[in-house]
């Protein structure tokens, strides 16, 4: 997890578009949020979150493929606090590990 979100970044993920959206709603709560086609809004308060994504390539590493998933993330209006407190719990819901 970072310690600061700025307004718009860019994210590439090994999730296909699938994993994306079974988890999409557990991580954005109870908010408020609509999803169209390859995006989604969420209303944070007075303020808001553009989501966009689209597949990308999967990444070959030798005989291995992972899939790739690209996501814009697009806030308005809401500070830094509201940011991290966001993307804090977003994180936690979309993070994925392995042993």
């Amino acid at each position: 997890m970072q310690s600061f979100y700025p307004e718009r970044f860019e994210r590439e993920m090994a999730c296909t578009e699938a994993d994306w959206l079974r988890l999409l709603p557990q991580a954005i709560g109870d908010l408020h949020w609509k999803l169209q086609t390859q995006s989604a809004g969420v209303r944070i308060g007075d303020g808001a979150l553009g989501l966009k994504w689209r597949v990308g390539e999967p990444l070959a590493i030798g005989v291995v493929r992972m899939p790739r998933f690209l996501v814009s993330f697009r806030f308005a209006g809401l500070d830094d606090v509201q940011r991290y407190a966001f993307m804090k719990r977003f994180d936690l819901y979309m993070q994925r590990g392995g042993g």
